[in-house]
């Protein structure tokens, strides 16, 4: 196990020209060190004081990370979550009816929400990892945008003795929410830690949750219908909402000793 683990691991390294190599990376309270223009980290030794956080590369579908000695201080965090969806836009108001007796125009239907993006997934080798305080690895999906709201309707225009009035313009649709993104995977590997399983949910945090699925945005308001001596007209439909979205998928997560 202990082998095809370093053969993996060797295998995407060799894959990468731009890994960083480091010695030590001590991080100061409350810093924040973000990889970046590659998926891979290796070091020697890494020291986390407290609130300190490691931000993975959302560009990359997978980081890796490869210490030897690993000390954790309170309230740390590797953080590979997805990035949330932005709102659809919402549909603009049809035009009200300027002369007498025409119907208002209809209102225009929403845009979609944008889908959440997915979290990265992470590999973490380390030969001795100390958690002293907390540490939180975050690799949730981000939420999906909610649909627009559909556009009001027109109003109609008035009526005269000739004619009778005009009726309100359709409300636009709305628009569907987007769905989540998916959860990473987190894959735990150590030689000395403990036991990773009686560390969860005190010391060790994961987050891996799919991104929750957007919400549909509500169909405009139909338009005010138009009055006149010979009759007035009839106010404009509302548009239909548009539809929820499902919930991205849960990461799986992979803790294991090696010896």
């Amino acid at each position: 196990m202990r082998i095809l683990i370093s053969v993996i691991f060797i295998f995407y390294v060799s894959l990468s020209g731009a890994q960083i190599r480091l010695n030590k990376l001590i991080l100061a309270p409350n810093e924040k060190f973000v990889i970046e223009k590659s998926d891979i980290l290796v070091v020697d030794t890494l020291v986390m004081r407290d609130s300190s956080s490691i931000i993975l590369n959302l560009s990359k579908k997978d980081n890796f990370i490869h210490a030897k000695e690993v000390v954790v201080g309170t309230n740390c965090s590797i953080i590979g979550r997805g990035l949330n969806g932005r709102p659809g836009t919402a549909g603009e108001k049809g035009i009200t009816a300027r002369a007498p007796c025409r119907r208002g125009l209809p209102g225009a239907n929403a845009a979609d929400g944008a889908l959440g993006q997915n979290a990265t997934n992470l590999s973490f080798y380390s030969n001795n990892l100390t958690i002293e305080g907390s540490m939180i690895i975050n690799l949730s999906g981000g939420d999906g945008g909610d649909g627009g709201k559909g556009g009001e309707g027109g109003d109609g225009g008035s009526g005269t003795r000739f004619c009778t009035a005009g009726d309100g313009g359709k409300g636009g649709n709305g628009a569907n929410g987007a769905i989540g993104g998916n959860g990473g995977n987190l894959n735990l590997v150590c030689k000395n830690c403990g036991n990773l399983r009686v560390l969860l949910g005190q010391k060790l945090i994961i987050k891996n949750f799919g991104g929750a699925g957007g919400v549909g945005g509500h169909g405009g308001v139909g338009g005010q219908p138009g009055l006149g001596p010979e009759g007035d007209g009839k106010a404009g439909l509302r548009g239909f909402s548009g539809a929820n979205a499902q919930q991205g998928k849960v990461g799986a997560v992979n803790l294991s000793r090696t010896y």
